[in-house]
């Protein structure tokens, strides 16, 4: 039996769910011999029949904590790392010779903290891991902007934001601290008359920043290295890094939005 979650919403004080694909893929994979578990969730290629989501992937390492097996449990913590490693921010530079503090510290905080949560799961509950039983790439990116802030905080970049006079893209400052809020991964989405706000400010928004926030929304990476993957970048015919520039400028009019409560 696939247990369910524990984190409650803030309004309804209904339980978290998985989706239910997610739910019902679990029960399959339960049956299966631990090695060929490991297999099918060592598979990266999101687009190979036997991928298995991290959303599951998180369930079976937190469900590792009933047998007291940590042999099993770093297993499956080396896979899922890994999966966390390949959404974040290269420390390399475009062009492969520099490397960035700012993005080192990013994946180092990112990893710190996701590593505490599933330690600390171990000896007691931890609600927040429900989030990424339900979104995990929507946790992860959570953790991200977190860490982007607080990588921003402890480097002391006091100097104005700005973009790029030639390119008129983010300067390496902006792209490091990139998405800063997110308006779908809040508490607040249980509240009716926020969604409504939220709709009409996306409405509100140039066109194809509207449409790559509902890109976003949908689970569409920005780029992928897989060439099968559809990506935003290849739907709206810009590079990676315009698609960035258009996010973070659609982000920031989102959260001033937000923030003063305005009706758009």
């Amino acid at each position: 039996m696939v247990v369910p979650l524990r984190k409650r919403r803030l309004i309804s004080g209904e339980r978290y769910e998985r989706d239910s694909k997610v739910e019902a893929l679990i029960g399959e994979l339960e049956v299966l011999q631990r090695d060929d578990l490991i297999a099918r969730i060592s598979i990266t290629k999101r687009s190979d029949p036997g991928y298995i989501p991290s959303e599951c992937l998180v369930y079976f390492i937190r469900a590792s904590c009933a047998d007291n097996n940590e042999t099993w449990f770093e297993r499956l913590y080396r896979i899922l790392i890994e999966r966390v490693l390949r959404s974040l921010p290269r420390v390399e530079s475009f062009d492969g010779k520099t490397e960035s503090l700012t993005r080192g510290n990013v994946r180092d905080k990112v990893v710190s903290r996701f590593a505490e949560l599933l330690s600390t799961d171990r000896i007691a509950y931890v609600d927040k891991l429900d989030y990424f039983e339900v979104r995990f790439d929507g946790a992860v990116a959570s953790l991200r902007r977190d860490a982007q802030e607080q990588a921003w905080r402890d480097e002391n970049r006091t100097r104005p934001i700005e973009y790029d006079e030639e390119s008129g893209e983010l300067t390496p400052e902006v792209e490091a601290a990139a998405g800063a809020f997110d308006p779908f991964f809040t508490s607040d989405l249980d509240d009716a008359a926020y969604r409504l706000r939220l709709e009409a400010a996306i409405d509100a928004l140039p066109p194809e920043q509207s449409r790559i926030i509902h890109m976003l929304r949908q689970g569409f990476p920005i780029d992928s290295k897989e060439q099968d993957v559809m990506t935003i970048a290849k739907a709206i015919g810009r590079s990676e890094k315009t698609v960035r520039t258009y996010r973070d400028k659609a982000c920031s009019a989102l959260r001033a939005a937000m923030a003063n409560g305005d009706e758009i």
